[in-house]
């Protein structure tokens, strides 16, 4: 919501952010490991007046990562300021992910206004330091490839710990008083237990001289283990010696593909693929091509150009053969990063690089056709539409209303994000912005103001390379109002300056005006009231005389949220029942819910209390059957004041709270001002 970030002063307190962040990926299953874990937790008890940095190493595929998160969960509720995660990409296709990054994002998780985080690595980390100076945090880095990588992640709190896992011995955390616990293969024994948990007690006891040799042959490697267990399981009448024998004949026939130096991971890898039916082996090297981490059968289906249903049934066999995993409503992820390196490594072995780039551009197409889809069910009044995608998606999901449309969009969110930036990558610029541009919506209602700034700076910088002014003119736009709501004012000033010029040379009157209203927002975040009423006036008035009665209400209602800091109540009414009239023929919801918010504020500042509370809590139902976290925040608030006003200290408590959890740590002014409500009323 734009106008509601004008209200009130922004205040950082040092009390915990609300809520504490619980990053920690889902506890796995963990067979045996219990001398590790005795190991692990000594090095807790032993520790002292300093931060205890603990690095778990051993060969890939022995289970470093699912030890460290099953020991991470063990231990959490001893660490109350919160756990943070980060996969550190070591062994990822796209190279090791940035300290930087992630720093922002940690930084943002406890509580950092995104205006303050700094750009430069040393910076953020220094701030890192600091923020984490008094709290108990616990800190999961998972797969690192450096010590430099791992360095500026360490918090300073003598109360916390982080864990690292890593291929490597990274002998520059060890010099700095960082232990290591080695993960060794499975003895005998536990390998037995692992296959015997799979497959069955019955089925090893009748073949246990084969189990042994299987064990053997699998190096006793967790992750080769499973996948073999994975493919006896899914043939019940297989004898294991069948298995013992193929995975012996790979081992003798390897060749150019390897991961590292274990041949008995790779063997099971590459039995379990050359088990695969043409269909399936030709989707999982595909899959290796996705931007995100996790992906449904929709985007599968067009990634391969098969239909939905084929699609879905052929993840089922993936899933089966232990080389994907099923997560949650219908998505899917690698069952381990190696496994994905395997898949991109067999896509560029057996595919031609033409098929592995029309597959990528039909993915891109059809995440371009269904976010279009999305954001036109929930913008329907929207003129200017995304081109056609090329060639055209044979299947695009549809949605039943505005609520499944957001739906998607927030659980697609990473992988339209990282789409945005492979489209720019591939040079598919016009692809690149209008993604970003499609994604509008989903900002518009969710938040998410980090990733915003990240996705529209992309959006922006593809528009520039495709040389279209009007696209870079939009981008400008998008990225001017999300810095604004950030609290960076003078650039969003700027972005929307040059947007300003644009249109003027362009002749884009309307557009022209909107960037004039978006400049008022930003001498209103700056403090410069009487320039954003003026700005605000003008727009109303000239969107009028264009006829433009949608952009004329919004105006209008941006018009009173800088009143309503003035406490000019009465004068907002005004402005707000002219915005409400304006919109009952505007086939947009949400704006005409912002008007009952504004409106509930300002009969709120007159006195008005019946009034004030009964638009704001028409006005929560309606968010909250739209799906915005944003729009709930803001009626939350509303409430949460009126209850201040009358007196009723508790209830406002609790109201701000919940409004806390609706919106998010989302970086915004928004946010902060709520926390800075809550946080005065003390402990």
């Amino acid at each position: 919501m734009q106008a509601r970030d004008v209200f009130g002063d922004v205040h950082l307190h040092g009390e915990d952010s609300l809520p504490t962040p619980s990053q920690l990926p889902p506890k796995p299953r963990l067979i045996d490991r219990e001398l590790v874990i005795t190991e692990l937790n000594g090095l807790r008890e032993e520790m002292s007046d300093s931060p205890l940095t603990v690095l778990v190493t051993g060969p890939a595929g022995v289970g470093k990562s699912t030890l460290s998160l099953a020991w991470a969960h063990m231990i959490s509720p001893h660490f109350s300021d919160g756990q943070l995660y980060a996969d550190l990409s070591g062994d990822s296709h796209v190279g090791p992910a940035s300290p930087r990054a992630i720093l922002g994002d940690f930084l943002h998780s406890l509580g950092v206004p995104t205006g303050l985080i700094p750009g430069e690595l040393a910076q953020r980390a220094a701030l890192y330091r600091t923020v984490t100076r008094d709290q108990r945090v616990l800190v999961l880095l998972d797969d690192a490839m450096t010590a430099a990588q791992v360095r500026p992640l360490l918090p300073s709190s003598p109360a916390s710990i982080t864990l690292v896992s890593s291929r490597y011995r990274l002998a520059g955390l060890l010099m700095q008083g960082a232990r290591s616990v080695y993960v060794d293969r499975f003895d005998a024994e536990a390998s037995l237990a692992l296959l015997r948990d799979a497959l069955g007690g019955e089925r090893l006891e009748h073949q246990q001289e084969a189990a042994a040799e299987l064990v053997e042959l699998c190096m006793r490697l967790p992750l080769a283990l499973s996948l073999a267990a994975a493919r006896l399981a899914a043939r019940p009448s297989w004898p294991l010696r069948e298995m013992v024998t193929a995975l012996a004949e790979k081992q003798k026939a390897l060749v150019a593909l390897t991961i590292g130096d274990d041949m008995a991971l790779h063997s099971a890898l590459n039995l379990s693929y050359r088990a695969l039916r043409a269909d399936a082996a030709r989707l999982y090297r595909l899959l290796g091509l996705v931007p995100g981490d996790s992906f449904g059968g929709d985007a599968a289906a067009a990634l391969a150009g098969i239909p939905k249903t084929e699609s879905r049934r052929l993840l089922g066999e993936l899933t089966d053969a232990n080389l994907l995993t099923d997560i949650a409503d219908g998505r899917y992820r690698f069952h381990h990063t190696l496994v994905r390196i395997h898949a991109t490594q067999l896509a560029e072995a057996e595919d031609q690089s033409e098929e592995r780039d029309l597959a990528v551009q039909r993915l891109l197409g059809w995440y371009l056709a269904t976010a279009a889809r999305a954001e036109r069910r929930l913008r329907p009044y929207r003129t200017h539409l995304p081109r056609d995608a090329e060639p055209p998606p044979a299947e695009v999901t549809d949605f039943g209303g505005p609520e499944d449309a957001l739906e998607w969009l927030e659980a697609e969110r990473m992988n339209l994000s990282a789409a945005v930036t492979l489209a720019h990558e591939r040079g598919r610029e016009a692809t690149s912005w209008e993604l970003a541009d499609s994604m509008w919506a989903l900002f518009l209602h969710m938040g998410h103001y980090v990733e915003r700034v990240d996705v529209e700076e992309t959006g922006l910088a593809a528009a520039r390379s495709c040389g279209d002014a009007y696209a870079e003119g939009k981008m400008l736009n998008r990225l001017g109002l999300t810095l604004n709501a950030l609290g960076r004012h003078d650039e969003a000033a700027a972005r929307l300056e040059e947007a300003l010029a644009i249109w003027r040379r362009l002749g884009e009157r309307e557009r022209e005006i909107g960037s004039l209203r978006r400049l008022g927002l930003v001498a209103a975040g700056r403090g410069d009231l009487d320039l954003a009423i003026s700005r605000l006036t003008d727009a109303s008035t000239a969107f009028h005389e264009l006829g433009a009665d949608r952009k004329t209400a919004l105006a209008l209602i941006d018009l009173a949220g800088v009143l309503l800091t003035q406490e000019r109540g009465l004068d907002a009414v005004v402005h707000l029942e002219r915005a409400r009239r304006l919109l009952r023929s505007v086939d947009d919801p949400y704006n005409r819910t912002r008007v009952r918010i504004f409106l509930g504020y300002a009969h709120a500042d007159s006195g008005n209390y019946d009034d004030a509370d009964r638009e704001l809590r028409v006005a929560l139902e309606e968010m909250s059957e739209l799906g915005s976290s944003a729009g709930r925040a803001a009626a939350l608030e509303g409430l949460g004041r009126l209850a201040e006003r009358e007196g009723n200290r508790g209830e406002a408590r609790r109201i701000y709270e919940t409004a806390l959890e609706a919106i998010g740590q989302d970086g915004s002014i928004g946010y902060f001002r709520i926390k800075a409500r809550l946080d005065a009323f003390g402990d």
